[in-house]
């Protein structure tokens, strides 16, 4: 596969614009801060704004992205976002860019890398051959983890060394790259033929939502997802409040702790093509979650010397990050897999919505248990939520699958 031009092309513009998106979520609330000397309130705004299209969009970008070439709408929003940042960062160096204008590039932004996200998962199901699923799945979902640690640290450092228009500049030449990248892809991609192919967007939201809803597989994925994402949300307020007010950690400490969960990420992808085809999907995907969000339940135990508390957190995150990542591949390439090539973006923008729409409401809760219960006992109780996730796995039809991938079902007739 990696003898392959055309997957070569989209992992290196995938993992290019995953690293623009990840850093630009740390770089722009920095030059609210920074720059506009934006308030607690004013930040958490702009957050909520960047945020809000993925519970906005993604039902409606599945139902596009499946009438579309997946290609040209990675190229189409990497390139708007490159353009939004570059905007925002020539704003910068002039002086010219307020808190109105950054909501903007926030929230286009935001909406841009919604598109992006269906469509890349999308696009690799019709380049690649079926049993090629899971090692394409790895290398993307690889790079992707690897992005969500790196990134955040790359933006934070740039604006600390440079400014933070520089590093906006940065975030627009990681897209400008990715646009390149992904341009170059040669293979024709034809549009899946849909016989029935509602004309109406909402016919065909309900459709994708009445599949996930229907199979059973995809059915257990979205609701782990949610239980988990939900629970990771109010684990993670929680978290970065904990380690530097309750185990007295410094700024360098605290990221250094969360900066290992990115090796431990690349180190789950690399056996996350062999392990499923040896013991089964089911069991992979259950004993991996459980390790992987159990690993957390440490956390609130520790108290201790810095250098013991430290050792121990790197140790967490990397466990995390290594099972985190193992489920992260196996569940994107089991859905791939009973999913028909029409209804991919659907169900992938259905399970997004299930899982990612809840986060907000997570974070929220993290906070409220916090204020009321206090960090250690807060802690432990938003941990011990994300157990829920591998239990509704293994009390699902996800647990049962063997070493095969599940031929696709079929689509349940489209409403009238």
């Amino acid at each position: 596969m990696w003898r392959d031009d055309d997957f070569r092309r989209l992992w290196a513009g995938q993992t290019a614009s995953q690293l623009g998106e990840q850093t630009g979520l740390v770089v722009l609330p920095l030059i609210a801060v920074v720059t506009l000397h934006a308030d607690a309130g004013q930040l958490g705004v702009l957050r909520a704004v960047g945020q809000a299209p993925i519970l906005l969009l993604s039902l409606f970008v599945g139902a596009w992205v499946d009438r579309w070439r997946a290609r040209t709408v990675m190229v189409l929003t990497d390139a708007g976002r490159a353009l939004a940042l570059g905007a925002a960062a020539i704003a910068g160096l002039l002086g010219g860019l307020g808190l109105s204008g950054l909501l903007v590039v926030a929230c286009v932004v935001g909406a841009l890398s919604v598109f992006f996200d269906v469509a890349y998962q999308t696009s690799l199901v019709r380049l690649v051959n079926r049993e090629q699923l899971v090692r394409g799945n790895s290398a993307l979902e690889g790079s992707r983890s690897s992005a969500q640690i790196g990134g955040p640290a790359l933006g934070g450092a740039l604006v600390s060394l440079l400014s933070a228009p520089i590093a906006a500049a940065s975030c627009a030449a990681c897209f400008a790259v990715s646009f390149l990248s992904i341009r170059r892809i040669h293979r024709p991609e034809s549009i899946p033929d849909d016989p029935q192919r509602p004309s109406r967007v909402w016919r065909r939201i309900h459709d994708g939502l009445r599949f996930v809803v229907h199979e059973p597989s995809l059915r257990a994925v979205g609701l782990a997802s949610a239980a988990f994402q939900f629970s990771f949300a109010a684990t993670m307020t929680v978290y970065l409040v904990f380690l530097p007010r309750e185990l007295h950690l410094s700024g360098t400490a605290v990221g250094l702790a969360l900066a290992a969960t990115g090796p431990g990420a690349l180190v789950g992808s690399l056996p996350a093509a062999r392990l499923p085809q040896r013991f089964g999907y089911g069991p992979v995907l259950v004993g991996a979650a459980a390790l992987g969000d159990g690993a957390m339940l440490w956390v609130p135990a520790l108290h201790g010397p810095h250098a013991v508390t430290i050792a121990v957190l790197l140790a967490v995150n990397f466990v995390f990050g290594v099972f985190g990542q193992l489920v992260n591949v196996t569940v994107m390439a089991v859905r791939q897999a009973v999913t028909p090539n029409g209804m991919q973006g659907r169900t992938a923008a259905t399970i997004t919505f299930a899982g990612m729409g809840l986060t907000p409401l997570g974070s929220l809760l993290g906070g409220r248990l916090a204020q009321g219960w206090g960090l250690r006992t807060s802690l432990l109780m938003t941990a011990a939520g994300m157990m829920l996730s591998p239990v509704l796995m293994a009390l699902s039809p996800l647990a049962r699958l063997g070493r095969e991938l599940p031929a696709p079902r079929e689509t349940p007739a489209s409403s009238a």
